[in-house]
């Protein structure tokens, strides 16, 4: 008899313990996450989604940010859990031991970066000797490296004035730099004072990409809730403004603190991938990202901004992209 209770006693035991992780994992207190974003016209459908009400603000928190240097800083301090990159700037983050992973392609810079000169620098070849403004970080350390290879010529024949992107329009306007390799919004506000194009990123295909970059950590299921809503609301925000610019213009217009118009011309320099093509991106057997990480990767390694292949081991999370978008 009491062989049989204790036998008894057991099953029910492990009977118990065999539901506690699906009580547990249904229980799971869903977590909030905290994004930054800079000022770019790329990363314009989260905050537009935040403007129609769309965004949930209890679980993803948007950080305003100044710059990339900015959104890494607080990053490397651990005071937001994620931000709006360029993927050469997750591949240096990562490679200084931030673990970070990407989760959608905001965009693919198709021109709306570039190297801008005071009109009467007529060729690339012409900023020798000149001072030429630049944000330190990765991208504009690889923007520089295919401006001065475009010029012919080597870091050394530059000044270089290291400025973040939200001082580049008053270095100009104070005449302290002759040309600058700058980025959408900031760039309207340079040529409006007469600055000339020289490079572009129409002129390097593939190479410069902005995403979404989280904690390789909080790839978990506390914060599956709040990265799977900020992709779908992402999209969900892209899909509005392909079919009503204007309307979206007008929402966007305070944040970027220029008219409307310009809002839609500052677009023009990107492709913005929506779910058919962040799935072919990231979320194929081969995704195409991966083809672009290498080329970056090698670039960055010639320009000395990577002193190692990249790794791309736990790079991709596509697992947050939503079936469809509503």
């Amino acid at each position: 008899m009491q062989n049989s209770l204790t036998r008894r006693r057991f099953m029910l035991m492990m009977a118990a313990l065999s539901t506690a992780p699906l009580i547990s994992t249904c229980a799971l207190k869903q977590l909030p996450i905290s994004i930054g974003l800079q000022a770019w016209p790329g990363y314009e459908p989260i905050p537009l989604a935040r403007g129609l009400g769309w965004l949930d603000e209890t679980k993803v928190k948007l950080v305003q940010t100044s710059s990339a240097t900015e959104s890494l800083k607080l990053l490397e301090q651990g005071k937001i859990d994620g931000a709006g990159l360029t993927l050469d700037e997750v591949l240096r983050a990562r490679e200084k031991g931030i673990a970070l992973s990407v989760i959608l392609v905001f965009d693919i810079s198709v021109g709306a970066d570039m190297l801008l000169a005071r009109p009467e620098i007529k060729s690339l070849a012409a900023i020798k000797g000149l001072r030429v403004g630049v944000e330190e970080g990765a991208l504009g350390a690889l923007m520089l490296h295919e401006v001065l290879k475009a010029a012919g010529i080597k870091r050394e024949d530059v000044s270089i004035v290291s400025l973040t992107i939200d001082q580049q329009a008053e270095a100009w306007r104070r005449d302290n730099i002759d040309a600058v390799v700058t980025y959408e919004p900031v760039a309207s506000q340079i040529k409006a004072m007469g600055a000339e194009k020289l490079f572009d990123s129409s002129q390097i295909p593939e190479v410069i990409l902005d995403v979404l970059a989280v904690r390789s950590s909080l790839i978990d299921a506390a914060h599956g809730d709040a990265l799977h809503h900020l992709v779908a609301t992402h999209l969900r925000a892209l899909k509005y403004l392909n079919a009503n610019p204007d309307a979206a213009s007008y929402y966007l217009a305070s944040h970027f603190k220029m008219p409307p118009e310009q809002v839609l011309a500052s677009l023009k320099g990107l492709v913005l991938p929506d779910l058919e093509n962040n799935t072919r991106l990231l979320a194929t057997s081969s995704p195409a990202i991966l083809k672009s990480s290498a080329i970056i990767s090698e670039t960055m390694q010639k320009a000395g901004i990577l002193h190692h292949p990249a790794d791309s081991k736990n790079l991709l999370h596509p697992e947050f992209l939503p079936k469809e978008v509503s």
